[in-house]
């Protein structure tokens, strides 16, 4: 069902500020993340892992399913569809993995570093750096998917639009 104009519009400015958010968040985890690993108190590294649990608790998924869902939704109410486009698939796919990842490996990960802040005893974890570190170069590969467009359409996609008309008006208009 096509989206009218305002709502398309209205939807892709949502869309692209959760994604730009979640972005935002993700290097903001990882900048709390260095301070954590390399803080030289146990005060300082308990404080960094507190915030990153305050982020993931509150902010992190809610921005990552918003970003998700309104982007399934554009997808579906737009000419581009969700299986048109292999940028659009590659973007649906990684996104649904960070999503999971999120939500099975970071989250309870922060909670357990700030559990054990809490307690006084805050240990540093590398694979909390990696986390948001990789989380990071993900969220801005899918944005150069989201400008560059790249690798054309899928099977179910079918040719492009022009390359259908143009191909029509040629059989039509050959000499027989």
């Amino acid at each position: 069902m096509p989206l009218s104009r305002p709502v398309r519009r209205a939807l892709l400015v949502a869309h692209v500020a959760v994604s730009v958010g979640w972005l935002g968040l993700s290097t903001g985890l990882l900048a709390l993340g260095i301070t954590g690993f390399t803080a030289g108190s146990a005060a300082a590294a308990a404080g960094a892992y507190r915030a990153m649990r305050v982020l993931t608790d509150f902010l992190v998924l809610p921005v990552a399913l918003a970003s998700l869902a309104s982007g399934v939704v554009l997808s579906l109410g737009t000419h581009w569809g969700l299986a048109r486009h292999r940028w659009i698939v590659t973007k649906f796919w990684l996104t649904l993995v960070a999503v999971a990842l999120t939500v099975c490996a970071l989250r309870p990960g922060v909670a357990g570093l700030a559990a054990a802040a809490a307690a006084g005893r805050p240990a540093s974890d590398p694979g909390l750096l990696a986390a948001p570190a990789v989380s990071s170069a993900l969220y801005l590969f899918l944005t150069a998917l989201s400008v560059l467009k790249p690798w054309g359409r899928t099977r179910r996609g079918g040719r492009p639009r022009g390359a259908r008309s143009a191909g029509g008006r040629e059989r039509a208009g050959a000499p027989s």
